[in-house]
Parts: C-alpha cells; structure tokens; sequence
C-alpha cells in the first residue's frame, strides 16, 4: 500500500480534489446509468469537495465552539421556524448532510437505531422543501431532481465510496439490506450479479 492508501487516484485527490470528484462523479453517473440534470453533477462533486472537511459535518454552537447533539428531525423542525433565508440555508444544509452520509455511511448506519431510510427521508424532504423555497428556476429544478431521485444519487456516492468489490458474507448481508430498506438500484445490481437474486430480477435489471 502507499501512503495514499490502495486507491491509485490517491495523488490527484491531493493535488486537484475537484477535479478528482469531477471524474468520480462522471464515472459513477456512467456506471450506475443514472439520468439526472447536468448541473447535478456539479452539485454532486461541489458537495464532495465540502465534505472533505469533517467538521463541515457537524453543528457547531456559536457561543462555546463545540458540536451540537441534535437529530436531522430537529433540525428539519426548526428550520420551518426561520426566516426565509435562513430556512433555506439550514434545508441545504439538512439535505447535503443526509445526501452524503447516505452515500458513504449507508452501512455504518445500517448497525445503528437512526437507519439510512430516516436520512434518505430526511434528505428527500429537505430537498423538496428547498425547491419551492428558492426563486432561481435552474437551482429550483436542481432541488427538485434531487429530491425525486435521491435514492439514485445515493448510488453514485455509494458507488464511489466503495471502489471496491463486495467479499465477504457480512459485506453482502449489508447490500441486500440496503436494498430491502431503499430500493437501491446499484445494491439491486451487485446482488444480482452475486447470484442472490432470481432470474426475473436479473432480466429486468438487464433491461
């Protein structure tokens, strides 16, 4: 291994991350045959590159600095409780945070009491409520694709979290239960090509 990790792409992630999550975000859309407006892949990526910053993952209390323990759901509650801006900014935020932990934390959530369909819920949610908030057409339909087809865009991050194929029994009880719990049409593919689904399923995914 080198000292950026197995993935050949490690240096140009260093050098050139948008550019890295640019091509990341192409290859996934390729792979996956997802349908969705141009300008989602560049939302796609810019999130990508956001979240390269951990903290950006969390709510930070003005006051002492420190992390503050509150659900999505909350979250999600308050911001219909704000002015017009500010509610607009607090759904981005909802939405962008249950977009990406969905796509790279699906299966760590799988093992806790919060699941990945209250993000998927959540996220869809927050997405929806931005695209009637927002006066631009474009970043409006931007919201409302995402939201109508999140699930779809969860893929594309899982697709790119993962760069890896599936091996062990406990990696493929994962897959089939993200796809019980979303419907996930990348989690529907791989387990197809496992053999764990029926030749029905098989031929339909083909078609």
């Amino acid at each position: 291994m080198n000292r950026y990790g197995d993935s050949p792409l490690g240096p140009e992630l260093i050098l050139d991350s948008t550019e890295f999550f640019r091509q990341s975000v192409e290859e996934a859309f390729s792979s996956l045959k997802i349908k969705g407006l141009p300008q989602v892949k560049t939302y796609l990526t810019e999130l990508l590159h956001h979240f390269m910053v951990t903290d950006n993952l969390y709510e930070v209390c003005e006051d002492s600095g420190k992390r503050k323990n509150v659900t999505l759901a909350e979250l999600f509650l308050e911001a219909n409780l704000l002015e017009h801006k500010m509610r607009e900014e607090q759904l981005k935020r909802l939405g962008d945070m249950s977009l990406y932990m969905s796509g790279f934390f699906g299966d760590s959530l799988k093992r806790k009491i919060i699941d990945i369909d209250y993000y998927i819920s959540i996220g869809g949610s927050a997405y929806g409520s931005l695209s009637t908030l927002v006066t631009q057409d474009v970043i409006a339909k931007i919201y409302e694709d995402i939201a109508e087809n999140f699930v779809s865009y969860v893929d594309a991050l899982t697709y790119i979290s993962q760069r890896t194929q599936i091996q062990s029994n406990k990696d493929l009880l994962r897959l089939y239960d993200r796809y019980i719990a979303t419907g996930s049409e990348l989690a529907k593919e791989q387990l197809a090509e496992k053999g764990l689904l029926n030749a029905q399923s098989k031929k339909a995914i083909k078609n």
